[in-house]
């Protein structure tokens, strides 16, 4: 792995109130390496509760001396993190190759 290389979390299907649960305790990306990266290009169906998904990822890879990056991040959840103040969350890092 390269130094611009990090590993990526894909998600695939819903990401909703009755699935964040189950995806924090079974789907953490690797906070072991600098810069993980979690892809949501293959979620199907999405909701707020991913924000709070998100920011607890943060907290973790900040807890863990690392970092986490989110990819195609679905355009309802760019307008709650508008509204919610929390758009520091979707800025991509285009230096990260996956």
């Amino acid at each position: 792995m390269s130094a611009q290389e990090a590993p990526v979390l894909r998600l695939s299907g819903p990401v909703r109130i009755d699935t964040v649960t189950t995806l924090l305790q079974t789907s953490v990306p690797s906070f072991s390496q600098a810069r993980s990266v979690v892809d949501f290009s293959e979620v199907t169906d999405i909701d707020s509760s991913a924000l709070a998904l998100m920011l607890q990822w943060r907290r973790d890879a900040e807890s863990a001396g690392s970092q986490v990056h989110f990819m195609h991040v679905p355009d309802n959840i760019r307008v709650l993190a508008e509204l919610y103040g929390v758009t520091f969350l979707l800025q991509e890092d285009s230096g990260v190759e996956v």
